[in-house]
């Protein structure tokens, strides 16, 4: 490899170099993004590149972390808990000059068909579901496109599409690696 490409391995390419006044991922809170589209293409996918392999980094990073405040403080926070008659919720104790704040949330899942008998029962006694559960039709998309035309149309008043996030991804064409 010649020198010169040696200089540029740390950002993700020994064949692109580019000066050192490029930008870096850390550089690019502070530009606008106007200023980030007139970047080189071949800077954008360098700098797609390392801000992936940063975000990868950092999610493992950020899940050891978390597994090792687990180990170091569910037991004492479930003391905490029995001691306040609590099986989730937040509790908070000291450790040295800090205080631990330690949430175990509580997650609910509901059986839906039993929900849906349910429902039923309160329709046929008379009364108004809406003032026990909220009720929620969705739609599956892959299920409408496959209806035939004459159900789409009936339901085609009800249906609002709108766009999601443009996501791009800047790969190299097979002929430049």
């Amino acid at each position: 490899m010649p020198a010169f490409q040696s200089f540029f391995k740390e950002h993700g390419d020994y064949f692109m170099p580019f000066p050192e006044n490029t930008p870096t991922p850390d550089d690019l809170p502070s530009l606008s993004a106007a200023e980030v589209a007139a970047l080189p293409v071949e800077l954008l996918a360098i700098l797609q590149r390392e801000i992936d392999e940063r975000l990868k980094r950092d999610k493992a990073a950020k899940t050891r972390f978390d597994a090792g405040l687990a180990v170091r403080y569910a037991t004492r926070a479930a003391e905490e808990r029995q001691v306040q008659a609590k099986d989730t919720g937040t509790v908070r104790f000291d450790d040295g000059d800090f205080t631990i704040v330690a949430d175990l949330p509580k997650r609910v899942d509901w059986d839906q068909d039993k929900l849906t008998v349910m429902v039923q029962r309160i329709r046929d006694a008379g009364d108004d579901p809406a003032q026990y559960v909220d009720v929620t039709i969705k739609v599956p998309e892959r299920k409408y496109t496959a209806w035939p035309d004459i159900i789409r149309q009936d339901f085609e008043p009800a249906r609002t599409v709108r766009p999601g996030t443009l996501k791009v991804a800047i790969d190299p064409n097979e002929a430049a690696q």
